[in-house]
């Protein structure tokens, strides 16, 4: 009895030491860019705190912050060559939070890929020899909102090849009413091209696996639904600004993306 004491009290004096390095958290002092918009932008001053300077605190993250009011998915590229431009590769992840704006201002989706009949050599279980198939070439429109995923990510895929790259789907949003020309319908409204908002969350999804890049998605995991009042807490404003999350609700995003980035290494 007196050694299996001993044995119990060694393990509960190692367990402090066990667990911290269980639970470091991979995301922790690393390097981390941001693409994105209005939502991201240490400008916009819908709130003081964004989600990035959660994840600053709590996880010593150094943030490289390209976001711009306004932007869309075709300025991911210009964001690109301001990150390699400022800091090369001495970073270690880039997150993409952007499609609001795409949505708003009613970019076609357009399609992922064009279809061509081209021959190619082949031999399953018999000789090889040319045959003939059909080949899915990547659009690449920016025109159009897959076309500039594609644009954008093909892009990241090329510049930065050893680096985490992650996607996150825009949240749900509800009126912005800022002035007589910029006027945004709720998203149970399609836009001018007649397509609603959960399309354009479903085309980053896509993207994940047309790319081979983790998504999380912040529109379903998050919990914000600022079409509900009794949710316009965690909004700007709850009569003119329920697009831009105030600090409570970036925080709300930053503890979503704290567990979620657990699952997800930063660096390879």
């Amino acid at each position: 009895m007196k050694k299996i004491f001993c044995i119990a009290l060694a393990m509960l004096t190692l367990l402090p030491v066990t667990a911290q390095s269980l639970l470091t958290h991979p995301w922790q002092g690393k390097k981390v860019a941001y693409f994105g918009d209005s939502i991201t932008d240490p400008n916009n001053r819908a709130s003081k705190n964004k989600y990035w300077n959660f994840l600053q605190e709590w996880l010593g993250i150094t943030p490289f912050v390209y976001a711009v009011s306004g932007r869309q998915w075709d300025d991911i590229p210009r964001q690109a060559n301001q990150l390699k431009e400022q800091h090369g590769n001495d970073f270690d992840a880039i997150l993409v939070f952007m499609g609001t704006n795409d949505f708003n201002a009613g970019v076609p989706l357009g399609k992922w890929f064009e279809e061509k009949k081209e021959k190619v050599m082949a031999g399953i279980h018999e000789q090889k020899r040319m045959v003939n198939r059909v080949r899915r070439v990547p659009v690449m429109d920016k025109n159009t909102y897959k076309g500039r995923i594609n644009i954008a990510l093909d892009r990241l895929k090329t510049m930065f090849p050893s680096k985490q790259v992650i996607l996150l789907t825009p949240i749900h949003r509800a009126g912005f009413y800022n002035s007589d020309t910029n006027w945004q319908p709720t998203e149970d409204y399609s836009n001018k091209c007649g397509e609603f908002f959960g399309s354009y969350v479903q085309a980053i999804k896509e993207a994940g696996n047309i790319w081979a890049v983790p998504v999380i998605d912040l529109n379903a995991l998050s919990g914000l639904y600022p079409l509900k009042d009794e949710m316009a807490v965690y909004f700007h404003d709850k009569d003119a600004d329920r697009l831009h999350p105030n600090d409570i609700g970036h925080q709300r995003l930053a503890r979503t993306l704290y567990y979620q980035l657990l699952t997800l290494p930063c660096v390879f």
